[in-house]
């Protein structure tokens, strides 16, 4: 990408995000870092929103806050509650939240300019809550291999 002269980097955010496979929704968090601690903020907000005796499927990648110390002691205060599934290395695509990653960078990310990292965040969360407007429910299908 071809930056012109007024470019002017002003940081980077990260976002933590959840996808709700029965609702099609994004459950987002936007941070200046991604940390055990904030990694275990979005699981909050996860325990939070299913109903309480209800198992939470989470897909991840191998990403250290995922499985650190702190998440690990966290998840270990709600027995039960979370159940992990990584993806393998390289299996990124196997992740459909990594999917909705990509849809906020070819649409509302793309070419913008912000003043501050806090409008970033701003445009970021707005973008999701569009996003969450016309929510998109997953079928998977299974492929049939013989007749390919």
């Amino acid at each position: 990408m071809r930056r012109d002269y007024e470019y002017k980097r002003l940081g980077t955010v990260s976002i933590l995000a959840a996808l709700d496979l029965h609702k099609g929704n994004i459950i987002p968090q936007v941070h200046d870092r991604h940390r055990s601690c904030e990694f275990i903020s979005l699981l909050k907000e996860l325990d939070e929103y299913y109903p309480a005796n209800s198992a939470i499927r989470v897909v991840l990648d191998n990403h250290s806050a995922h499985i650190s110390k702190e998440t690990m002691k966290y998840l270990a205060s709600r027995p039960g509650r979370f159940i992990y599934v990584h993806t393998p290395k390289h299996g990124s695509w196997l992740n459909l939240v990594e999917s909705a990653f990509s849809k906020m960078a070819r649409t509302f990310l793309r070419h913008i300019r912000v003043e501050s990292k806090d409008e970033l965040k701003k445009r970021i969360l707005l973008g999701i809550k569009e996003f969450n407007e016309t929510p998109v429910v997953y079928k998977w299908k299974k492929f049939d291999l013989s007749i390919a």
